[in-house]
Formats: structure tokens, sequence, C-alpha cells
């Protein structure tokens, strides 16, 4: 495998670009359309008219949860938990979010030299008492225990702070509960927001339904594996982050809809859409392999199959499960060398230098990237989560 030189994928963005906020009403941020080798530039209110007449919209539906919790011991040291992935009762989010009584994450810790072995720290807020022990401290597996009839979703909308991204810098305000969410999130599970989506209002939505731009919503509950920087000059031997991702019939059914024009909205979108396709592929070549997609796995198939047969091949299992959804896992990595199976554009925010997402874009665009983010910086662009939009089509 050929080098990929992770500098070829860096550039020079100002701490004062990064929006650490955003704009009050979302649809007024601006939002550069790149089309073939064309760029022009407008408001993201006016999205649905420059989209193509074919266009299907795919939405990530996935909620934020407040997966920060902090504890302070009797000495005043702070302890803070980051809520990664569950692992009891169960490893599926939506299981685990309904828990009551007691249940275990796998965590980062912040402060771990300081959590003594044996001690159990304890957080009360109002009725609720939450008592947390460390079960590994090498995995940072971490057991919760609470009183009452409340969820451990309730629990933690009680408790937590909402999970900013840490190239923000400041803490988490009451506001970013409302605003770090999209107005259509639903599947409590993600402990990062798919940002593309903040900029769609109720006003958008009308938008698209006057004009016939169909959209389906799927699920990708976002690890913080998102922000995880790239260490390896040579990209390729970079090691992607797990995260769980829930398919529907109806996802798929959407996607076998003759002549349409997939756009995802986010990468998180089109990493889901992609990994559904490689899935398929799986499929054909062994009906009871897992739902599992390595970021190998997509370089290593010769003459991959059609798009039709790889969602016939889920559809086909769907049947014989007789289920109308499916739960796995993601890991895939789309980097320059990918060839993209089900998408033909995205809608996305602008993204860190030398990052996983950063890659991607140029996996979709190749080196009119460069470009691109050139004239985002040139034109006064808000960068990042909180920042401006983009709408990119090849």
């Amino acid at each position: 495998m050929d080098i990929l030189n992770l500098r070829d994928f860096e550039y020079d963005l100002p701490q004062e670009r990064i929006a650490l906020y955003p704009l009050a009403q979302r649809d007024e941020a601006k939002l550069l359309i790149s089309k073939g080798k064309n760029i022009a530039h407008t408001v993201f209110k006016t999205l649905p008219e420059h989209l193509p007449a074919n266009a299907f919209l795919f939405f990530n539906n996935t909620k934020v949860i407040p997966a920060r919790l902090q504890f302070e011991k009797d000495t005043g040291a702070q302890i803070e938990i980051f809520l990664l992935n569950p692992v009891e009762p169960s490893t599926l989010l939506m299981e685990t979010m309904k828990a009551q009584r007691t249940c275990t994450w796998n965590c980062t810790i912040g402060n771990l030299k300081r959590w003594n072995e044996g001690l159990v720290l304890v957080k009360e807020i109002s009725d609720i008492k939450l008592e947390a022990t460390l079960i590994n401290r090498v995995e940072g597996t971490v057991r919760f225990v609470w009183n009452g009839n409340q969820s451990f979703a309730e629990v933690i909308e009680s408790i937590g702070k909402t999970p900013l991204p840490p190239y923000l810098r400041r803490p988490a305000e009451e506001a970013d509960r409302d605003r770090y969410q999209t107005i259509y999130s639903h599947y409590e599970g993600a402990v990062a927001a798919p940002t593309a989506g903040l900029h769609f209002t109720t006003r958008v939505f009308d938008d698209l339904k006057k004009r016939n731009i169909p959209h389906d919503f799927l699920t990708l509950h976002v690890s913080a594996g998102t922000f995880q920087p790239i260490k390896t000059e040579n990209v390729h031997e970079h090691v992607m982050h797990k995260e769980q991702i829930i398919v529907h019939r109806h996802n798929v059914e959407s996607l076998l809809t003759k002549d349409i024009f997939v756009i995802p909205v986010g990468t998180t979108s089109m990493r889901t859409l992609e990994s559904l396709y490689w899935y398929g592929v799986k499929l054909l070549l062994d009906k009871d392999t897992a739902f599992n997609i390595s970021q190998q796995y997509p370089y290593s198939i010769k003459n991959p199959p059609s798009q039709r047969e790889a969602l016939q091949a889920i559809l086909s299992l769907m049947e014989e499960k007789q289920t109308d959804y499916l739960v796995g896992e993601t890991s895939i990595f789309i980097k320059p060398g990918y060839s993209f199976k089900i998408c033909s554009g995205l809608i996305t925010n602008f993204h860190q230098p030398g990052s996983t997402l950063i890659l991607l874009i140029a996996t979709l665009l190749g080196e009119h990237w460069k470009q691109v983010y050139q004239e985002a910086l040139d034109k006064g662009y808000r960068f990042l989560s909180y920042g401006d939009s983009s709408l990119l089509i090849p």
C-alpha cells in the first residue's frame, strides 16, 4: 500500500476562526456550494433550491447524551467520568439508556490517579444519588448505581453535562443542551453531535417538502473517537474507532429507489450509508456474517458487486430474520483510494486539519478540497462544530 502523508491533509486554521457558539438562528449560517470545480456562496436557509432535482437526503438522528459526569472527593479533588461505550446490561446503547438501578460503562477518566482503589464516588442532585465504582482501572470500566426508578438516561440528564468538543476550549453552558442537538435527534447515545444537521430548521424542512425532495433517517451513535487525532505520519497506519449504527428496512428501501442522488447530511450519515453497502457485500459472501465493518474491509474486496445486489442481500436477511432493523458496528475509514458506493455528495461543516474527516472530504473532492477550504478561510467562514456549512458535489 502506498504511503499517504498526513502533512498533505493539513491546513492553517487560526484559533479565532473556530466558532465557539452557533448563530442564534441556525439556518442563517453561511453555505459554501461546491459543484465540480465551481464554488458559490449563499445562506444555509436557501439549501433546498441548490440541491439536484433527484436529491435524496439522509440524516443521522442520534441524540447527544450529557456524557460528562463530574464528581468531587471529600478532599476537593475533581474527577470527571466521560461515558464512552456501555458494557452492562447491554452493549446496545438504546438498552443501557433504559437501565434502572445499575449499569456499567467503559469511560475515559480525568484525574484517574486521584481515584483511590475501592473509593466509591457519590454525586447527589435533588432526589437522585449516583454512585460510581471503578471496576477496571486500565480499561476505564465504571459501574454506576442509583436510587429510585429513573432510567440511566433520566439520571444523566439531571447530573451530566453536554460533551462539547475539546477544541472549543470552554465549559458547557446550560444552553448547549439544546444548541448542541439537532432538531430531529431521537435515539440517545452520541457523545458528539452530528453537527452538519445543526443548521436544519423547520423552515428548511418545509422548503424541502415543497420542492418534493425526500429524506430519511438512520442512526450512528457518534463516539469520542471522532475527535481522535491522526498521530501517524503515514495515514494508513491510523487505527479507527468503532461506532454503533442502526439501519431500518425503510433505509434500504429508500436507497433502492431508482435514479436518486444520495446526499448524506454529515460525515456520520455518509459512513453509515457506505458501511451498509459493505455489509451487503459481506452477506453475499457469507449470510451468517456479523454486521461489523472493519476499516480495512472495503479495500480488501476485488470487483465488488453492484449497489442493488448488496442492498437486496440486506433486505433478504431482514425477511429471513423477520426484523425491520439491524444493529451493527463500523470503523470504516474513508480515505483517498476509497470508491463511494452509495453517496454522490455531502452536506457538512468545515473540519479540523489533519483529521479523518478531512481525509473523507479529500476522498470526495480530490485535490479540490484545498481550494474549497482556502475559499472558506478567505471569505470569513466559521469553522468546526458550531460553524458554517457546505454542500459538496464532485
